[in-house]
C-alpha cells in the first residue's frame, strides 16, 4: 500500500506486466508498419514512461513528437478539454499513432481527433497502453491496446493523483475498501444542503444532488440533458434509466472521491435497486441511508421564514408545504422499508443547532 495525499492505493500492476504489455504492442505496430517510418506522437503529461518505453522496443525507424492536453479542473473536469501543446507541423502525409497512457470515457481522444482532423496525415490510428472498455463511448476505434483494465482509478508509470505518483515504476489503483457512500434523506427544511457540505468536507465525499445534476445537465445541453428536456417539453417525467445515466456520469468523472452523498435519488424502491446494481457494477454499495427527522409543525415555520429571504413562493404557502411533506412521506415509506431489509436505515433527529446534528450524522458514519 501507498498513500498519496490523503488517499491510499494498493498494487495493480507491476513493472514486469506494463513492460511485457509495450513490447507486445511496439511488435504489432512495428510489423503494419515495416514498409514506412511512422511519427508516434506521445499525450502528455502522463503517456512520458510509456512513450519512452516503447520506442525501445520498436524496432524500426521511426520519430517522435509530443501533444499536451488537460482539463480546466483537473480530475473533476466538466469535459472541457484544453490544448497546451499542439499537434507538430511535419505531419503532413505522414502516419501517425498517437501514443496514449490511458483511454476511459473518450473525452480527450475526442479532442486528440479533432486536433488531426485539419491535417492532411496519411494514416491515423491510436494507441493505448491502458483501456477501460466498460466506460469508454465508443465514438472512435482503439487500434492498439496494451491492457485492457477495470474502471478503477489508477496512479504510477506516469499516471498522476494531484501530480503524485508519476514517478513509480509499477501501477496502483485507488484502494475503496473504505468508501463511503450515503442516501441523504430528508423532508423539505430538514438541513440535507446544509448537512451534506459539512460531511463532503469531512470526508472527502462527493454531493450529487439529482436537481443540480438535472439543471447542469440541460444548461450545458449534454446528450443526457437534451434527452431528459425532450421528456420535460412534453410534459412526462423522466425516465428512471436517464436520470440514472446522469448519476453514472457524476460518479465516473470523480474518481478521486472517497464516496458518494446521494441527495434526490433514489425516490422509488425501482431507482433504489437501480442505484444498487450501478454501484455494484462500480464494485462500491450504498453504505448507509439517513434521514434527517423533524416535526412538521417545526419545519413549516423554518420554511416559511426561509421564504421571506428566499422570495421562493412554493416556501410561502403553508398548504403547499404540508402538500410536499405528504408527497415525502408517500414516496419515502417503501424507501424506508427497503433499506430497513439491507440494514442500511438510520434516522438521526434534525432539530437542534448546526454542529449537534452534524455529530449525530458522524455517530452514524463513523460506525461505518
Amino acid at each position: 500500500m501507498i498513500k498519496l495525499h490523503d488517499k491510499v492505493f494498493k498494487p495493480f500492476l507491476t513493472e514486469e506486466q506494463i513492460l511485457e504489455a509495450i513490447e507486445k504492442m511496439a511488435l504489432e505496430i512495428a510489423k503494419d508498419y515495416q514498409d514506412t517510418v511512422p511519427i508516434f506522437i506521445g499525450v502528455l503529461n502522463g503517456a512520458f514512461m510509456f512513450v519512452s518505453d516503447f520506442l525501445k522496443a520498436y524496432p524500426h525507424p521511426c520519430e517522435v513528437s509530443f501533444v499536451r492536453l488537460s482539463s480546466y479542473q483537473g480530475l473533476t473536469s466538466t469535459g472541457i478539454v484544453e490544448t497546451l501543446l499542439d499537434v507538430p507541423e511535419n505531419v503532413e502525409g505522414r502516419d501517425v499513432i498517437i501514443l496514449e497512457d490511458v483511454i476511459d470515457t473518450g473525452r480527450t481522444l475526442k479532442q486528440l481527433v479533432h486536433l488531426f482532423s485539419g491535417t492532411n496525415v496519411r494514416q491515423f490510428k491510436i494507441a493505448s497502453l491502458f483501456y477501460k472498455s466498460e466506460i469508454y463511448n465508443g465514438e472512435y476505434s482503439i487500434d492498439y491496446v496494451g491492457l485492457e483494465i477495470p474502471d478503477s482509478f489508477i496512479v504510477g508509470y506516469g499516471l498522476d493523483y494531484k501530480e503524485l505518483g508519476r514517478n513509480l515504476r509499477q501501477v496502483y489503483q485507488l484502494n475503496q475498501d473504505n468508501m463511503i457512500n450515503l442516501v441523504l434523506f430528508g423532508k423539505p427544511g430538514a438541513g440535507k444542503g446544509t448537512q451534506a457540505g459539512l460531511l463532503k468536507e469531512k470526508y472527502n465525499l462527493k454531493h450529487i444532488s439529482t436537481g443540480d445534476v438535472f439543471r447542469y445537465n440541460m444548461k450545458n445541453d449534454t446528450e443526457l440533458g437534451k434527452l431528459a428536456k425532450s421528456y420535460i417539453d412534453r410534459g412526462d417525467l423522466v425516465p428512471d434509466e436517464v436520470t440514472i445515466n446522469m448519476l453514472k456520469a457524476e460518479v465516473e468523472k470523480n474518481p478521486e472521491a472517497a464516496g458518494f452523498i446521494f441527495d434526490g435519488f433514489p425516490r422509488t424502491e425501482a431507482q433504489a435497486e437501480a442505484l444498487d446494481n450501478f454501484l455494484e457494477s462500480k464494485g462500491m454499495q450504498v453504505d448507509a441511508t439517513i434521514a434527517l427527522e423533524a416535526e412538521d409543525d417545526i419545519l413549516i415555520a423554518r420554511l416559511l421564514e426561509r421564504g421571506k429571504e428566499s422570495g421562493r413562493s412554493d416556501d410561502q404557502d403553508e398548504s403547499k408545504i404540508r402538500n410536499r411533506f405528504d408527497e415525502y412521506n408517500e414516496k419515502t415509506a417503501p424507501l424506508k422499508a427497503y433499506y430497513q431489509k439491507q440494514g442500511k436505515f438510520h434516522s438521526v433527529n434534525g432539530i437542534g443547532e448546526i454542529i449537534e446534528i452534524t455529530e449525530r450524522l458522524n455517530a452514524v458514519i463513523e460506525q461505518l
